[in-house]
């Protein structure tokens, strides 16, 4: 799994933002992760996060205790937990999330399914999140590109 994307560049030497590799694994493993919680962590902690594996059950909960552990020993609390999503709706190879149609849309690139059905999970995700109404969604044109989908 790649680290950065391009589209995150501006910041991917300073770690000022919370990293798409990194918001996989906090989803993974059911961990709210604020902004203030990541600019209180150590360079070492950031990197620790990127580089540590969240893709087994065992991971993820590894990963979780690894996140309290570095906040706590920081902000002495916790990051709230959150469900994990058996099935979340970026991981449906079949159906392209509503979200994610009309932020295609949008920007004149609506994705098709076939399109969508060869994105990586981690794409797919990254999608789904930048497409959001809650997020800002200047990077989903840019990770189109970087993804090959125009």
């Amino acid at each position: 799994m790649s680290q950065f994307f391009q589209f995150e560049s501006d910041f991917a030497t300073t770690l000022r933002c919370i990293p798409m590799t990194v918001r996989y694994k906090l989803d993974r493993c059911g961990v709210k992760l604020k902004l203030h919680h990541w600019h209180h962590l150590t360079d070492e902690e950031r990197q620790t996060l990127l580089n540590a594996h969240c893709a087994t059950e065992a991971e993820a909960l590894s990963y979780r205790a690894l996140l309290h552990q570095f906040v706590q020993a920081h902000m002495d609390e916790l990051p709230a937990d959150l469900p994990i999503e058996s099935a979340p709706a970026w991981a449906d190879l079949a159906t392209i999330p509503e979200s994610v149609q009309e932020q295609g849309k949008s920007v004149g690139f609506p994705l098709t399914a076939g399109q969508w059905a060869s994105l990586t999970a981690l794409q797919r995700f990254v999608l789904f999140k930048l497409s959001r109404s809650s997020h800002e969604n200047s990077n989903f044109l840019p990770a189109l590109r970087e993804f090959h989908l125009i």
